[in-house]
């Protein structure tokens, strides 16, 4: 099935274009790597996908909704239900724990703090960083700080994880262990990945690759 489809989807900052008519579909469960050099359109991609950046045209629909039509407030909505988020630098919130920054996105859907936090700790066991749970983000390493991203990403079962150079401030030990568990946990959970990289081997852990270049995707198992 079909989860998520773009078609068309063009979009441009001032007079620069960033997607060029870009065709993209992900099915339920998969995982997709987005190719391309750095310039060439794939984090707008993975932004419009997102419903983070609306595109200047095409269509775009999820679940059979189009994302394009919804408004700020339900677009933020689905992605703190539906959407689950992995970037370089794992932005995880400096002034609180481990375990208080996986439970935060439980906490804003409404959920009481010792569930949301207990949900957490059973995440970043999961991710093989409970050790973290009571600890802030400048306590402990890059690879533990990525995998405490990689928990918050799920803790809230998304259907969608976009993930945008999640290993691209690691080292390569630590990379294939963030994208170890990134790919056993969703996989696990059904969740489906769009995965941003330029390196071959974090591509490599995707069922297939689509490629950016000059805004367009070039797919060679199109599914839509």
């Amino acid at each position: 099935m079909t989860l998520l489809q773009a078609r068309g989807l063009t979009k441009a900052y001032g007079p620069t274009p960033a997607l060029s008519g870009a065709d993209f579909a992900l099915r339920a469960g998969e995982v997709v790597a987005v190719m391309g050099p750095s310039g060439s359109g794939k984090s707008t991609l993975l932004h419009c996908l997102a419903g983070i950046v609306r595109p200047d045209a095409g269509t775009l629909t999820y679940d059979g909704r189009d994302l394009t039509a919804l408004s700020d407030t339900a677009r933020s909505a689905l992605r703190r239900t539906d959407f689950g988020f992995v970037f370089q630098f794992g932005q995880l919130v400096p002034e609180l724990t481990c375990a208080e920054n996986v439970a935060l996105p439980l906490r804003l859907n409404g959920e009481k703090r010792k569930a949301a936090e207990a949900r957490a700790v059973e995440w970043l066991a999961r991710l093989e960083v409970d050790g973290t749970a009571g600890k802030r983000p400048g306590e402990i390493s890059g690879g533990q700080g990525q995998r405490v991203a990689v928990a918050r990403a799920l803790v809230t079962a998304p259907r969608v994880i976009f993930a945008d150079e999640p290993t691209g401030a690691l080292d390569s030990l630590n990379g294939e262990r963030v994208m170890r568990l990134l790919t056993e946990a969703s996989r696990d959970t059904g969740a489906a990945v769009v995965l941003v990289t330029h390196e071959a081997r974090v591509a490599a852990w995707s069922d297939r690759e689509v490629v950016v270049r000059d805004g367009a995707v070039r797919d060679p198992e199109r599914i839509a």
